[in-house]
């Protein structure tokens, strides 16, 4: 091997070298970073039943608990008013369903409204929202830690992504239409995009019993 053959081959594996250095910085490098900063994933949503139970949160006319609506059937959802298009989807069926009632029916439902965003969603803002729906519905907020704990009661979750901007951030979450019954008791679920008829037709289902 002459002397320019070694320059050569030297220079080659040095070349090489230089280029692993280079993959390792510019990807494997910023993978690792950026795992350090993202997010942890959203809890899982369980096939298990949720046990329910009684909760007091905030509404604009002050508090209200689950057990001041025994005598009626009760639907609970939870989401947030900057909901782009889950919560609107649901709450307006929802609302169709209501309207096709008779005063009777309606005298014996009540619909809760329970934000997972606390931070944007005072009690008067919920008021403000829940009326577009014309559904009789009262929006409940509460803290952190309350909107937690009534969340797992009925397993529903909910998750806010690493977003670079603060304020106008989205939530994901569950969307579960609750059925609770007039004792109290979480009877069934209804599952996101349910139709108008099928909500009326649990509604009258369980009003009937």
């Amino acid at each position: 091997m002459t002397h320019v053959q070694k320059i050569v081959n030297i220079g080659l594996l040095l070349f090489g070298a230089l280029l692993l250095v280079c993959i390792f910085y510019l990807f494997i490098e910023p993978k690792q970073d950026s795992d350090k900063n993202s997010s942890p994933p959203p809890p899982a949503i369980t096939s298990e039943k949720p046990m329910g139970g009684n909760f007091t949160l905030t509404a604009q006319d002050g508090q209200h608990s689950l057990s001041d609506f025994k005598g009626k059937l009760v639907l609970l959802y939870f989401g947030y008013t900057y909901c782009p298009d889950i919560c609107p989807t649901d709450l307006g069926s929802l609302s169709m369903a209501y309207q096709r009632l008779t005063e009777e029916e309606k005298a014996q439902l009540q619909v809760l409204f329970v934000t997972v965003d606390p931070k944007r969603d005072t009690a008067e803002r919920m008021a403000e929202y829940a009326q577009y729906f014309n559904a009789n519905i009262i929006g409940l907020t509460g803290t952190e830690q309350e909107i937690a704990t009534v969340t797992q009661q009925y397993g529903a979750v909910y998750f806010k992504p690493q977003q670079k901007n603060r304020e106008n951030y989205t939530v994901d979450h569950s969307a579960f239409i609750y059925v609770i019954d007039q004792s109290g008791v979480l009877q069934t679920q209804l599952p996101h995009a349910s139709p108008a008829e099928k909500i009326q037709h649990t509604i009258q289902t369980y009003l009937t019993q």
